[in-house]
C-alpha cells in the first residue's frame, strides 16, 4: 500500500512540476490533461507491441479502489476544506437560491437525466433498465467548483455568481450521493419504489446528516474556543472531519452533508470567536494544502483511469449524445431559472450562461459510478460518466474563463 501511495503521489508532483513550469493550465485542468495524454499514448504504444508500460499502469491503477478512497477517504476532507471558507454571512443572502439550485435542481435533473437517457439508450444495443439510468442521473447531477473557481475570479467573475456556484456544488454533493444511495439501495433490495419512503429517506439521511454535522462542529468549535495552540487546533479539526464522517456512515446518514455544515460553522463562527489570529492562519494553511494536494491526486487518478475503460463505436457515439444531455439538463434546473427568475436570484445579467456552462463533473460522479456492482450495466455506466467528467473538465474548465469575461462585465 505504501509502495503505490509513494508512486501517486511521485506521479503527481511530476505533473504538477511540469503543469506549473511548462504548460501553465489551471492545477486541477493541467495535471488531468497531462495524465490523460500520457495515458493515451501508453495505450497507443501498447497497440504498436510496447505492452510494458502500459500493463504497468493498469496494474498500478487497478490497485487502488477509487470509490473507496473518494468516498470513504478524500471526499470528507475535500467538502470540509471547501466549507470552510464559505462566507455564510454572504451565503446566507442567497440561502434560497442555493437551496433550490442544489435539491430541486438537482432532484430534477436526476430525472430529467434518468428518464432521456433510458429513452435513448433504447433506441441502440446499451440498452440499460430505468433504474440504472436514474442512478446514472444521481451520480452525473452534482457539479465540481474545485476546476473552475480559480478561473471564475481570475475572469473577474462577480462574487455573487463565485457564491451561488460554490455554495450549490457543496450542497448538491451531498444530495446526489444521497440521491444515488436511495435508487442503489431499490435496485439491490428489489422493491417497488415507494414516494413516500423514499421522500422519508432522503429527509432522514440529509436531516440526520445536517444534524450531525451541526453537532460535530459545535463540540468542536467549543473545543477551539478553550485553547489557544494553533497545533492541537489543527489536529482537533482534522480528527473531527474524519471521525465526523466515519460516525455519520455508521449513523447510516449524509456524510457529505456532515462535513459541509461542519466546515460552515467552524469557519465562520469558529473563525470569528475561537481563534487567535495565528490559529486562523495556519489553520487555513493547512487546509488549503490539504486541498491542493488532494485535488491533485484526484484529477491524476481521474486522467490514469481511462486505461480501465472499454469503448466502442456505439458507446462513443452515445457517450457524445449523453454530453448533449447533461448540459441540456443544466440548462432547464439551472440556467432557464436563474434567466427567468434573474430578479429573484439577484444575478447579474449572463449568469444564467456562466452557471450552465460552469457546472462542472468531477471525481464523485466517477467514483459513484465505480461503485456500482460489476456488470453490463456499470460498465456502460462508468463508460459514460468518464466521458461526460472529461469533456466537462478539459472543454468547459478551459473555456469557461472566457464566457466570464464575454458575457459579464468584470466587477465584484
Amino acid at each position: 500500500m505504501l509502495d503505490t501511495v509513494a508512486v501517486f503521489l511521485s506521479i503527481t508532483a511530476v505533473l504538477a512540476f511540469l503543469n506549473r513550469r511548462y504548460v501553465g493550465l489551471p492545477p486541477a485542468i493541467g495535471v488531468m490533461s497531462i495524465a490523460l495524454a500520457l495515458s493515451l499514448v501508453n495505450m497507443a504504444l501498447s497497440g504498436l507491441g510496447f505492452e510494458a508500460l502500459h500493463t504497468f499502469e493498469t496494474s498500478l491503477v487497478e490497485s487502488i479502489d477509487f470509490s473507496e478512497l473518494l468516498m470513504q477517504g478524500m471526499l470528507s476532507l475535500l467538502l470540509f476544506a471547501g466549507a470552510l471558507h464559505v462566507d455564510l454571512s454572504q451565503l446566507r443572502a442567497y440561502r434560497w437560491q442555493v437551496a433550490s439550485l442544489a435539491v430541486v435542481g438537482t432532484t430534477v435533473s436526476t430525472l430529467f437525466i434518468g428518464f432521456a437517457l433510458w429513452a435513448l439508450l433504447s433506441l441502440t444495443d446499451l440498452a440499460l433498465p430505468l433504474s440504472y439510468c436514474l442512478v446514472f442521473g444521481a451520480l452525473i447531477s452534482p457539479t465540481d467548483p474545485i476546476a473552475v473557481m480559480g478561473i471564475l475570479k481570475s475572469a473577474g467573475a462577480p462574487a455573487s455568481v463565485e457564491l451561488v456556484i460554490s455554495g450549490e456544488s457543496l450542497f448538491n454533493d451531498g444530495v446526489s450521493v444521497v440521491l444515488f444511495s436511495l435508487i442503489l439501495a431499490m435496485i439491490v433490495s428489489g422493491d417497488a419504489p415507494s414516494v413516500l419512503g423514499a421522500s422519508q429517506l432522503l429527509v432522514e439521511e440529509a436531516g440526520g446528516g445536517a444534524l450531525v454535522g451541526a453537532v460535530l462542529g459545535y463540540i468542536t468549535y467549543r473545543m477551539l474556543k478553550s485553547i489557544d495552540s494553533y497545533q492541537e487546533e489543527v489536529l482537533i479539526t482534522l480528527a473531527a472531519v474524519l471521525g465526523g464522517y466515519a460516525l455519520a456512515s455508521h449513523l447510516h446518514v449524509s456524510g457529505p452533508l456532515a462535513m459541509v455544515v461542519m466546515g460552515l460553522i467552524i469557519g465562520n463562527q469558529g473563525r470569528s470567536h475561537a481563534m487567535s489570529e495565528e490559529t486562523e492562519k495556519n489553520l487555513d494553511m493547512f487546509w488549503e494544502l490539504i486541498d491542493e494536494i488532494l485535488n491533485a491526486v484526484l484529477f491524476v487518478l481521474i486522467g490514469l483511469e481511462v486505461v480501465l475503460i472499454h469503448f466502442s463505436g456505439t458507446l462513443a457515439v452515445t457517450g457524445l449524445a449523453v454530453i448533449v444531455l447533461t448540459l441540456l439538463a443544466r440548462l432547464l434546473t439551472v440556467g432557464a431559472p436563474v434567466a427567468v427568475l434573474g430578479k429573484r436570484f439577484r444575478l447579474p445579467a449572463g449568469a444564467w450562461s456562466v452557471m450552465t456552462w460552469g457546472g462542472l463533473r468531477g471525481g464523485i460522479s466517477v467514483a459513484l459510478a465505480l461503485s456500482l456492482p460489476p456488470g453490463h450495466a456499470r460498465d456502460v455506466v462508468v463508460s459514460l460518466t468518464y466521458m461526460v467528467v472529461v469533456f466537462s473538465i478539459l472543454v468547459q474548465g478551459m473555456s469557461i474563463g472566457t464566457l466570464v469575461k464575454r458575457v459579464i462585465p468584470c466587477r465584484k
